[in-house]
């Protein structure tokens, strides 16, 4: 997806909500239907403030559509340059006029996803009022309130204009509940090293809590622009987040984008094709984050509750319950000591070599590739077909890292169309494999299962160091 930000509503600094700057864009029906043709959809960028020379304000003001002060006036807030006043989401009426916008001036021409941003409610009026669903209610009471109903109101559009679609929005905020409706991310972050480490810490509190289709501004939404290393470790971490944007905003007027150093430029490339590659194994996770309320990424100890140094400070997490990441998270790094957690045994992602559990191993952490090691006993699916920006193949493979003696398991990939609202009905499918070793040789079962008739062949690989001998079968 592209993320289309709000310089499409713009005139001069400020931003006026659902009004193309037709001088920029003539066409919106024309410019989305060249992005949907070339690979590209476009997710609109959309805010709940409607400044007072706002086209629509007259409008929304004489139908009670915005938050009061005490005489029933609009109450005025300061927003992008100028003076407005918030739509009040907690009046059906707002919540009406709000889906009609974004039908008939963004999903009509093509827009594809909504992003609903600076939804705060950043109301400092004691005595500004809200419509509160019939029972007016003080407006900072219910700041949280508004958000959520605003990317309800959101949602709800998207499923009227396209009921056999599945809605994507995004949320700069929210209250609790938000993971129902939108992919979320941790705000206009800092550059800079500790917001890395910090990062990586406010991501897994928010898994923990039931937000894990989330993420975090890659190289730092504002504040310097990051350093070619700085960039790259970003990178190396963001790729494994449901949530991967390389968005920022610098006063300086610099911009982070994949190319902006040269000099690291390759290292990014491969690493954005590398995610592409997981790009299964995350939505599996995804699934299980749907349907079992598991966390998409999550600390050692919840994996490991009974290995007491997983419980210490520590910058590693797991990605789901197969993959253990290392982000480097310091300058000048080039050796990254990680923690093995006992209970199981772990194998060097990149070279296939396996460790016990419960040991710190020192692995080389070049720029090149993150520290990544999965866990014995796993079957990491992924797409190996070769892709291009404008060639979206899709072929399965499957990362075994067996036993590594005798044992056995078992395990599920989820797949359905990724488009529609199929899956709620049954319509979903996936694949089944089963593998078994002892010293000397290892077997593995393949099979699809379920209603989504996918592709038929996978590719299932070892590490190249597996010496073993390995017969693989139809489920």
């Amino acid at each position: 997806s592209f993320h289309l930000s709000s310089g499409y509503t713009s005139v001069g600094q400020k931003r006026y909500v659902f009004h193309w700057n037709r001088s920029k864009f003539p066409n919106p029906a024309a410019l989305a239907k060249g992005f949907i043709e070339n690979g590209v959809r476009l997710c609109a960028n959309v805010k709940p403030c409607l400044l007072r020379d706002h086209p629509f304000f007259a409008e929304a003001a004489a139908s009670g559509l915005l938050i009061a002060d005490e005489n029933g006036e609009p109450s005025w807030v300061q927003f992008w340059d100028g003076v407005g006043a918030y739509l009040d989401f907690t009046n059906h009426r707002t919540v009406e006029w709000w889906k009609a916008r974004l039908k008939e001036t963004l999903l009509d021409y093509g827009i594809a996803a909504i992003w609903n941003d600076n939804n705060e409610f950043e109301i400092w009026n004691d005595k500004a009022l809200a419509c509160g669903f019939g029972q007016p209610l003080p407006a900072r009471e219910c700041m949280p309130l508004q958000g959520l109903s605003m990317m309800r109101a959101s949602r709800d559009a998207q499923k009227e204009h396209a009921p056999d679609k599945r809605p994507f929005l995004i949320s700069r905020s929210g209250g609790v509940g938000l993971h129902r409706y939108v992919q979320t991310w941790s705000g206009d972050n800092s550059g800079g090293w500790e917001t890395l480490k910090y990062n990586l810490k406010m991501g897994l509190g928010l898994a923990l809590s039931g937000v894990s289709n989330a993420g975090h501004d890659i190289g730092g939404f504002s504040g310097p622009a990051p350093d070619p290393e700085l960039f790259v470790r970003w990178v190396q971490f963001g790729v494994f987040l449901p949530r991967f944007s390389i968005h920022s905003w610098h006063a300086d007027g610099t911009v982070n984008e994949p190319w902006m150093h040269s000099q690291v430029t390759p290292f990014i490339r491969d690493l954005i094709k590398f995610r592409y590659r997981l790009i299964p194994y995350l939505y599996d996770l995804l699934w299980r984050y749907h349907r079992d309320y598991e966390p998409v990424t999550r600390p050692t100890f919840y994996e490991f509750p009974d290995d007491p140094a997983c419980w210490g400070e520590n910058d590693e997490m797991m990605v789901g319950r197969s993959l253990l990441v290392a982000p480097v998270v310091e300058p000048g790094v080039v050796d990254r000591q990680v923690y093995l957690p006992s209970g199981a045994r772990w194998y060097d992602f990149w070279s296939g070599e396996a460790f016990e559990g419960g040991q710190f191993i020192t692995r080389a952490a070049p720029w090149a590739r993150p520290v990544l090691l999965a866990r014995e006993s796993c079957a990491i699916p992924v797409n190996v077909a070769s892709q291009t920006f404008l060639s979206r193949a899709d072929r399965r493979g499957f990362l075994i890292f067996p036993p590594v003696g005798r044992g056995a398991f078992a395990a599920e990939n989820f797949e359905d169309d990724g488009e529609s609202e199929a899956y709620r009905t049954g319509g979903y499918g996936g694949w089944r494999i089963a593998v078994e070793s002892d010293y000397k040789s290892i077997s593995a079962r393949v099979g699809r299962y379920g209603a989504f008739a996918g592709n038929s062949d996978a590719n299932i690989i070892f590490p190249e160091n597996e010496s073993r001998e390995i017969s693989i079968s139809a489920w």
